[in-house]
């Protein structure tokens, strides 16, 4: 068993900006709780139709090929479903708009759990810049949890649909500075390469990006006591 002693939640939803982040921030973890019995969705904001260093790539064929990817990735790990928001890649901005749809997709799924990205940081270990949309994402999902989705005179549109306002237990935030929670993911950190070597569009030497993420994996998992893991900031909040 791992050694972090990290409880499992029951439902968890995952909320990134693009094909590929949620490997990269937290696949290792989302493994684990899968294989731990909690049911994990995932739901994308753009179709990632930016991501691409050919200039003569076709937008729409790369956004169809990011999606099958991305499901793909999710498959391999048991995640229950995917949904993509269809935002233009690169452009997302922190509007009132998109924080509905988050609202809307915590109060149909009723999770436990939201993990996304950290909206707080613009340098990561001062290492690369934090990109926009991540920035825009991780913004968006925290205000929809609190206290947008809490509220039920919040979008009343959603109690006509049939969605009652729904109170997350917690935040797991990834790319952040400031880690408050290290989990072991030894026993899934393969499974995490694994994903992510379904983004194939992505990668001109995956073999290279693969020794890249054990390596930093392992490094964290060093300075924690653990063969290898994630870290987040943990937001526990008052239910």
């Amino acid at each position: 068993m791992p050694n972090d002693k990290l409880p499992t939640p029951e439902r968890v939803l995952v909320v990134a900006a693009h094909p590929d982040d949620i490997e990269f921030g937290a696949a290792g973890t989302v493994a684990r709780w899968v294989a731990e019995g909690a049911e994990v969705r995932y739901v994308v904001i753009t179709r990632g139709d930016k991501g691409s260093n050919d200039p003569s790539a076709d937008p729409g064929e790369l956004a169809s090929r990011r999606e099958r990817e991305q499901r793909a990735a999710a498959a391999e790990l048991g995640v229950s479903g995917v949904d993509f928001l269809g935002e233009p890649d690169g452009q997302v901005e922190a509007s009132l708009r998109l924080r509905e749809r988050i609202t809307y997709a915590i109060r149909q799924f009723r999770p436990e759990v939201v993990m996304g990205h950290d909206p707080t940081v613009l340098f990561v270990n001062n290492e690369w810049i934090n990109h926009p949309d991540h920035r825009a994402v991780g913004q968006v999902t925290v205000d929809a949890v609190f206290p947008t989705a809490r509220d039920p005179l919040n979008f009343p549109e959603h109690l006509a649909a049939g969605l009652a306002a729904w109170k997350v237990a917690e935040l797991y935030l990834w790319s952040t500075n400031e880690a408050n929670q290290i989990v072991d993911i030894a026993r899934t950190l393969d499974r995490k390469i694994a994903a992510l070597g379904c983004h194939e569009s992505q990668f001109e030497d995956f073999p290279e990006t693969a020794r890249w993420v054990r390596r930093r994996a392992e490094e964290l998992g060093e300075r924690a006591g653990y063969p290898a893991a994630e870290g987040f900031r943990r937001v526990m909040l008052a239910r």
